[in-house]
């Protein structure tokens, strides 16, 4: 019963994300804000940076981390309906107030995935399980709410009180389908607000104040990890884990609109991918829940400097199919960037966490993991994409076509290539300057906590 309802738990914590993050560019653009798009993907990352180390220490030093998480979910869930119900109510976005709030949901958001992780952690100690074993199948469940929540948006639509499904252009309710509009905003309050309610009906676990006494606050916060930058390799290895951040969330920001600009390009218009966006980038999440299968073996075959060489070469290829395919004759391009998708995630991430896992003492292994987090998906995530944004803003702009649709349209290729070249140029450098001796045999163990750690950021 308690692993049915930490399934329950995961699901719903990836299902809430799953419905806008990789579609909400769709709808900001086409309601004014298509220049800003790079901003609302940035946000995840600057807020990533502190907001979870402070409910970090609000849940191990005061509160029992379910009802942290229950809190944390209640709040997002305050914010993301206001959010929504703002943009029901302004068909044309102005940036200010709808960022303000989107942000202050995706700020209480973020915390959740590390808190919904330490909630299920402890409730399966409690029981006497073990958590290595136990959880990964658990953490499986969050990445099938996440793909069902992507496939729910990208048919469900809702206008003028009538509901239906389709995946269909022909069909005249077509355009509003919760991947083009504010609805999707609402679909994730509703499930936040669900699992924040649910949350406080978890096992509670006592807070253990004494863990925290005689701890600075810099421990408590992870700062003493930084510590290790004055070992060349580890801070070589988190230079570089910052530069590789920088390809994580452009794909998640401008796959789905760049995707349904074919619409907007007579020859595509009609075509299956186009008119489903966001169906077809879900086969990215598909692949990495796949591709984690194979990192074992991987890693015992090639070693954590080669795996992550191999997910650096995978994001250019993610990026270059996607200069060079589209969804008519040239779909199957696509199809192979979400293939890639998994192995230039789960590579870089588990490997990485891998190497962390190894390389650091006990005594700072979670700090050092968090510190990993930070680079990736805070620092290099956030100015990754920004910089994209921007890259993206030189070459495509959103235009209203005849029927009054608006599609961000221009030469989509040409900024994919130069995210290519920049992944390519990162993996060149890694390779000259990253040394590291193979271990064939690491400890099953050590990877089975590497997968945890990684699955943390999907």
């Amino acid at each position: 019963m308690l692993k049915l309802r930490l399934i329950i738990l995961n699901f719903l914590q990836f299902a809430i994300w799953g419905a806008y993050l990789t579609c909400l560019g769709q709808y900001v653009g086409a309601a004014g804000l298509g220049s800003d798009i790079a901003l609302f993907y940035s946000v995840q990352g600057m807020v990533s940076i502190f907001m979870p180390a402070l409910m970090g220490i609000l849940a191990d030093r005061w509160i029992p981390v379910n009802r942290v998480l229950g809190i944390c979910h209640l709040l997002a869930a305050l914010f993301m309906g206001a959010a929504w119900w703002y943009g029901h109510t302004h068909p044309q976005l102005e940036f200010a107030p709808f960022f303000t709030l989107y942000t202050l949901s995706v700020a209480f958001y973020m915390p959740t995935i590390a808190l919904a992780n330490s909630t299920a952690f402890k409730a399966l100690k409690m029981k006497g399980y073990d958590t290595v074993a136990a959880f990964p199948p658990i953490r499986t469940l969050g990445t099938v709410g996440f793909i069902a929540s992507m496939w729910f948006v990208n048919s469900v639509y809702y206008h003028a009180g009538e509901w239906g499904f389709t995946l269909s252009d022909a069909n005249p309710m077509s355009t509003y389908r919760f991947q083009y509009t504010d609805m999707q905003l609402l679909a994730s309050a509703v499930l936040g607000l669900i699992l924040g309610v649910f949350a406080f009906t978890l096992p509670v676990s006592p807070v253990d104040r004494s863990a925290a006494q005689g701890r600075s606050v810099a421990d408590t916060l992870g700062l003493s990890a930084f510590r290790l930058f004055a070992d060349r390799r580890m801070a070589l290895f988190f230079v570089f884990s910052m530069l590789l951040g920088v390809a994580l969330q452009i794909t998640n920001g401008f796959a789905t609109t760049f995707i349904t600009s074919f619409k907007g390009v007579e020859q595509y218009a009609s075509t299956f991918g186009a008119n489903n966006a966001t169906l077809l980038t879900s086969l990215s999440q598909v692949s990495e829940a796949l591709c984690i299968l194979l990192i074992p073996f991987c890693l015992r075959r090639f070693g954590i400097k080669r795996v992550m060489l191999i997910a650096m070469l995978a994001w250019v290829l993610r990026f270059e199919f996607f200069a060079i395919g589209n969804p008519g004759p040239g779909v199957w391009l696509f199809i192979l960037s979400m293939i890639v998708y998994g192995v230039a995630f789960d590579f870089f991430n588990v490997s990485g966490a891998l190497f962390v896992e190894q390389e650091t003492s006990e005594r700072v292994k979670s700090s050092a993991q968090g510190l990993f987090m930070l680079m990736t998906n805070g620092i290099g995530a956030s100015v990754g994409t920004l910089i994209a944004g921007a890259v993206v803003n030189r070459y495509v702009s959103w235009q209203t076509m005849p029927d009054g649709r608006s599609y961000m349209l221009g030469d989509w290729s040409t900024p994919w290539t130069i995210f290519a070249l920049y992944a390519l140029v990162v993996a060149i450098l890694f390779a000259i300057f990253f040394k590291y001796r193979h271990n064939p045999a690491p400890d099953r163990r050590s990877i089975a906590k590497a997968e945890d750690a990684a699955l943390e950021i999907e």
